[in-house]
């Protein structure tokens, strides 16, 4: 996605992701496309996201997150651990309010 979160709507993000569940599991497969789709629909529902990677995913939780938004067109929040926090605002009636940036940066 083509707009960075600034640190305080990072801040913002994290504290909204405190109480959710994750409502996603990477497996041993990986990110699969049937993960990405899953995570897709998730966000027609919802615009901030929990992922939880099992043990027996072998890849970096850090990496997955990366692909994940990339493929999602979503911006990673955080990774704490094997918790992935997602998030992608709805284009049309945006649920979460973000504070606004002090300054634009192009």
């Amino acid at each position: 996605m083509a707009n960075n979160l600034t640190s305080k709507q990072r801040a913002y993000l994290k504290s909204l992701a405190v109480d959710l569940n994750p409502i996603i599991q990477i497996g041993k497969d990986s990110v699969t496309p049937e993960n990405i789709a899953s995570i897709d629909e998730a966000f027609n529902n919802r615009e901030l996201i929990k992922i939880s990677v099992l043990k027996n995913c072998a890849d970096v939780p850090r990496d997955i997150a990366e692909v994940v938004a990339e493929r999602t067109r979503s911006q990673v929040v955080q990774v704490i651990g094997r918790k992935i926090v997602l998030y992608r605002p709805d284009r049309e009636k945006p649920r979460i309010i973000l504070p606004s940036p002090k300054e634009q940066k192009q």
